[in-house]
């Protein structure tokens, strides 16, 4: 999943940023409230921390704007305002959740996950493809008795594929959900990521194979 921060401090949003990887979360940020209303209406992202107090339109202008349009990504709103008018102003705007500053990682990172299982499109942990399992919270692949770990975009990439099972992912999708649009790495690095995804899963036997379709991208498909 890929989440947009909009911070305008540099220092917090680098460090929202180093945190959502950690946790294996894709994440790009933006310092001011008009990039955040163009990156959130882009449909590349999952979830929006928005903060409040930004240059350009606030975040209070961004989640009205967003929601104006019908626009429904989740936000969780972040601020250094406590106020409970403050609080009650946001969520009437439509945001999903709020959190002052200062805040603990854990907490924050608890009101993420509440957040996007509150979705629609909610997905579980774990999905099933053709009796291979695919584990969000360790990374690993599984099938029947074997299992194996994935590094990070590994993971992104095979979650991806695995959520769209037999529909067309193309590359430039995948560059942008994946490493996102501010990414000066070159295309190849979404076929070396696969590459690595097609040995694993040979690894372990998994009856899923990753076909290239030339000149697009890429489909996940059942094997026997």
């Amino acid at each position: 999943m890929r989440i947009l921060i909009a911070e305008d401090e540099t220092d917090i949003a680098d460090a929202l940023v180093a945190i959502m990887q950690k946790n294996n979360y894709c994440a790009d940020s933006v310092n001011n409230g008009n990039d955040a209303l163009e990156y959130a209406q882009s449909g590349n992202y999952d979830a929006v921390i928005l903060d409040i107090m930004m240059p350009g339109m606030d975040g209070i202008e961004v989640l009205t704007e967003l929601r104006k349009s019908g626009n429904k990504i989740p936000v969780l709103l972040l601020t250094a305002k406590s106020e409970l008018s403050d609080r009650v102003h946001g969520l009437d705007c439509g945001a999903d959740d709020y959190l002052p500053k200062p805040f603990a990682v854990s907490e924050l990172m608890a009101r993420v996950r509440a957040m996007l299982r509150r979705r629609s499109d909610y997905q579980p942990d774990i999905i099933s493809v053709n009796n291979v399992m695919l584990n969000k919270s360790t990374m690993e692949i599984e099938y029947e008795s074997a299992g194996i770990r994935l590094v990070a975009r590994e993971f992104q990439v095979l979650e991806v594929l695995m959520d769209n099972v037999k529909r067309i992912m193309t590359t430039d999708y995948l560059m942008e959900h994946i490493w996102g649009w501010d990414s000066n790495v070159d295309v190849s690095i979404v076929w070396v990521t696969i590459s690595g995804i097609r040995k694993k899963l040979a690894e372990i036997d998994a009856p899923l194979a990753i076909k290239t379709i030339r000149g697009v991208g890429y489909v996940l498909e059942e094997t026997e």
